[in-house]
């Protein structure tokens, strides 16, 4: 289950970053790049958190034939792929959710605290996105008011839950990514921020003047 789970996200994953790619017109090895370092970020660091060496998308090879695959999905049939709404955000939502789920589950085995094993959790889904920003010359979307991190982490708190109340691990894995991508989802269509930071009149008068 959590093999087939991680393969999944890392597909989903590899089309967000491989449709960013596609967006600011990078070339084939760039859209491929891409949407590896997007889809394994997440997963890499988590197994070097809870010493699961080597990470499991440097070891197994279906790791890197399904962010591939969907690299090159993504660059040949990207028109197609852009008539979905927003779809970028909508890939990211998704696997936002089943990393977040995958990596809960991963640190859980390992013996992790359950608060720990959330927080992990949450880490293993932003990642990809964090990664695939940088490489962009982007500001994570993470680090800005859109309910990210917070939506992760909810879908690890069901897993948690469910594993403190016995429940299968099945259900409490789509219960949580299923209540992450919805969080992502929802917050997107009725534009839902978290609170951020406001500057100053002074300051931004300053900020004026030194550009």
């Amino acid at each position: 289950m959590l093999l087939v789970i991680d393969l999944i996200g890392v597909f989903v994953f590899a089309l967000a970053g491989a449709t960013a790619a596609v967006r600011q017109g990078l070339d084939l090895f760039g859209v491929l790049v891409l949407s590896f370092a997007t889809a394994s970020a997440g997963g890499i660091l988590r197994d070097l958190l809870i010493g699961a060496v080597p990470p499991a998308a440097i070891q197994d090879w279906r790791y890197l034939a399904a962010a591939l695959l969907a690299g090159l999905v993504t660059f040949i049939w990207h028109p197609q792929i852009e008539r979905l709404r927003n779809p970028v955000r909508v890939f990211d939502a998704a696997g936002l959710g089943l990393f977040a789920v995958a990596g809960t589950q991963k640190a859980l085995a390992a013996g992790l605290h359950p608060l720990m094993a959330a927080l992990l959790g949450m880490v293993t889904g932003i990642g990809g996105g964090v990664m695939r920003d940088l490489l962009l010359s982007r500001v994570p979307v993470v680090f800005q008011s859109d309910i990210y991190a917070l939506a992760a982490l909810a879908g690890a708190a069901v897993v948690v839950l469910g594993a403190w109340l016995h429940w299968p691990a099945g259900l409490t894995a789509i219960g949580g990514a299923l209540l992450c991508f919805g969080l992502r989802i929802l917050a997107m269509w009725f534009n839902w921020h978290v609170p951020s930071a406001t500057k100053s009149s002074d300051s931004a008068t300053r900020d004026g003047k030194n550009s």
